[in-house]
């Protein structure tokens, strides 16, 4: 033992060639647990990687918190917008506003004011194509989301970032449908995510059809037609489960912008769009490219309003009075006017071929009409080139100066002081205190009859004249005939310095037309409602402004400036015409009044911002919308001279002026012009 133990020590200490294992003796385990491990030694931490443990620690520590905070923030924004969000529970009630229904003075039809309903329609009951298109060009994946979008709100982004502006939209057909139940148009971040909560209300509440019966039967499709059956009526005159693939196209491209797109405002942009609608409908495979030129080759037959479109501006005129006589009434109403739809679509013609690039290159971007009957019924009115382009009445609401169109009450006033067309006035300079008005040729011409001063537009003498018989009685008479504009007794003002508006300008002329009585300009004869109550009527109240006299005399004077004047272009070929030019300051406005038949017309032309026109005179394009205007709407019309009343007792009461022309050849021969004038057809 002794020898193996020291011999084992010799081993242990290295002289052996083996070593022999020592075992270590553990402590006695502890009954129930498991042997310890030993742990496998690991390296040492660097201070770095301690440090970085510890952000990412933080890091997560405040993630969750933030995570809660904003979690709870939401929440409480999310309770905030579903607590102000609008009642749903009357989804399937329709709120029926009364219409007013304008009609021409033969009983046609202008245009209807106010919504259009008809009763619900069926989804089963429409076209395949008529839903393919709404579709395809406004929700292409309308059965594949909740209810909003997100690949069509990303690809409407990415284009409109590219474009820079907005060109696309991303809402869905859902979020359309909540918007326009129950959500205003206005543009916030609230009402675009009370759009959402809707939407996704709507998307569980319903089933796909359902939404889309909803959205067809209450969306607007323009012009008051609310729902798909009151639009296809509308448009088309027929039923929506009769629309072909071409009206389908025209019906839906009509909600991006119900009244831009409207075929009933401008047919030629209607069917531009459709035919959009049509091409998505070939690129989503809907249709077959066959079957779109098929829809390309087949007429569509728009039920157009009898009245062109410019006419909404004599309705906006009116509208305003029909509210103000009827009240507040929960009836449809029936509105007779004074229009007549062939004169409308004479004035809006006149003005478009006059007013085309070639005037519009020269400044003269705009123009209005204005035409009224002996008794200032409002025969026709175009307050613009296009209403569609600008709803800006200029017929009405502009007020401009009317430069040489006001001299004919410079005249009146001098013609009822006792002078005649004969009387004889100098045209020379002429200075008023540190003023001195020229004449537009900037030339002095002498001695010349009234008559003939009127029909140059002299402004000398027009100066002088309402110098001589009181600048006082001059806006009397103005306001007389019709003017209700304040006229300020400037040394200008007999040269048409204070400003007005066609409508009250033209009315101020139709005395010179309808025997010497005020013409106060109206369109409105009667309004009734549908059943037949009359609720108010027009009630004529006329009263005589002009005497035999002046009435002849002035109508003498006003038709010498058509037959030799400066209205030469508005001479009409068929029958005696008279009126007056105006033309202000660097060629700013450009006037026409006239008359001819007993029917007075006038005509601005200018540009909206008050720029002068290049050489631009009344006499010029004013002139030509007069000429082209009157020849058309007085077509068939007797052929009444002008004036209208026997000139006999006029000349005998002139006959002093008379023999002083005789006597001297470079006077007026008042006779011969008279005569002349009773002799004409």
């Amino acid at each position: 033992m002794a020898g193996r133990r020291n011999k084992g020590q010799g081993r242990s200490g290295g002289t052996g060639k083996s070593a022999r294992r020592i075992k270590v003796r553990t402590p006695a385990r502890t009954q129930g647990t498991k042997p310890r491990r030993r742990a496998a030694s690991k390296p040492r931490t660097s201070a770095a990687g301690r440090k970085s443990a510890h952000i990412l620690g933080r890091l997560a520590y405040w993630s969750v918190v933030a995570g809660l905070w904003l979690g709870l923030i939401g929440g409480a924004g999310l309770f905030m917008l579903a607590s102000d969000l609008p009642d749903t529970s009357s989804l399937w009630n329709v709120e029926r506003q009364p219409s007013v229904t304008f009609v021409d003075r033969y009983g046609r039809t202008i245009a209807v004011r106010g919504a259009a309903y008809a009763p619900p329609v069926r989804l089963e009951d429409l076209p395949p194509s008529l839903i393919d298109a709404v579709l395809a060009i406004e929700d292409r994946r309308f059965y594949h989301h909740p209810g909003v979008d997100p690949i069509g709100l990303f690809r409407a982004a990415v284009k409109n970032a590219v474009s820079g502006h907005v060109v696309q939209g991303g809402s869905t057909l859902t979020q359309q449908l909540a918007k326009n139940l129950f959500l205003s148009n206005e543009r916030t971040y609230k009402r675009k995510a009370q759009e959402v909560l809707l939407s996704f209300w709507l998307e569980t509440r319903f089933s796909k059809r359902e939404i889309l019966s909803l959205y067809l039967n209450r969306v607007y499709f323009g012009r008051g037609a609310w729902g798909v059956e009151a639009a296809a009526q509308r448009y088309f005159g027929k039923p929506a489960r009769d629309l072909s693939l071409g009206e389908s196209a025209m019906i839906a491209g009509l909600l991006k912008a119900p009244n831009r797109y409207s075929p009933t405002a401008d047919i030629a942009r209607a069917e531009r769009r459709a035919t959009v609608v049509l091409d998505v409908m070939v690129k989503t495979k809907r249709i077959t490219p066959h079957q779109r030129d098929m829809a390309f080759a087949t007429p569509v037959h728009v039920r157009r309003a009898k009245a062109t479109p410019a006419a909404s501006y004599f309705v906006d005129w009116l509208a305003p009075k029909v509210r103000q006589l009827t009240g507040d009434r929960d009836t449809d109403l029936l509105v007779e006017t004074t229009l007549d739809i062939e004169a409308q679509s004479a004035a809006e013609s006149a003005i478009t071929k006059v007013i085309d690039a070639k005037a519009k290159a020269r400044g003269a971007t705009q123009a209005a009409l204005v035409s009224l009957d002996q008794d200032g019924a409002v025969r026709a009115m175009a307050g613009g080139v296009s209403y569609a382009k600008s709803q800006f009445n200029r017929a009405t609401q502009a007020r401009r100066q009317p430069g040489s169109a006001f001299k004919p009450f410079v005249y009146l006033a001098a013609i009822e002081a006792g002078l005649t067309p004969w009387t004889i006035r100098t045209d020379a300079p002429i200075k008023i205190g540190d003023w001195q008005p020229q004449n537009y040729s900037g030339k002095y011409k002498g001695d010349m009859g009234l008559i003939t001063a009127l029909a140059h537009s002299v402004n000398t003498i027009a100066v002088s004249l309402a110098g001589e018989v009181g600048r006082g009685k001059v806006a009397a008479a103005a306001h007389r005939m019709g003017f209700t504009s304040p006229i300020t007794l400037t040394r200008s003002m007999p040269l048409g310095s204070n400003e007005t508006t066609l409508i009250e300008l033209t009315s101020a002329y139709a005395p010179f037309a309808n025997g010497g009585y005020r013409a106060v300009p109206y369109g409105l004869r009667r309004i009734s409602t549908r059943e037949g109550d009359v609720l108010w009527q027009h009630k004529a109240r006329p009263v005589r402004v002009l005497a035999a006299r002046p009435y002849a005399l002035m109508n003498t004077m006003l038709e010498r400036v058509m037959q030799s004047g400066t209205g030469r272009r508005a001479r009409l070929d068929d029958r005696p015409s008279a009126g007056k030019t105006g033309t202000t300051n660097n060629f700013r406005d450009a006037w026409f009044v006239g008359y001819a038949s007993g029917q007075t017309a006038g005509i601005w032309v200018g540009d909206d911002k008050n720029r002068a026109m290049k050489k631009v005179t009344g006499g010029t394009m004013p002139a030509m919308i007069w000429h082209q205007y009157m020849s058309a709407a007085l077509a068939g019309l007797p052929k009444a001279p002008v004036p209208a009343t026997p000139l006999v007792a006029v000349i005998e009461q002139d006959r002093p002026a008379q023999q002083e022309a005789k006597n001297d050849p470079q006077k007026e021969d008042p006779l011969g012009d008279l005569l002349a004038t009773l002799d004409k057809p």
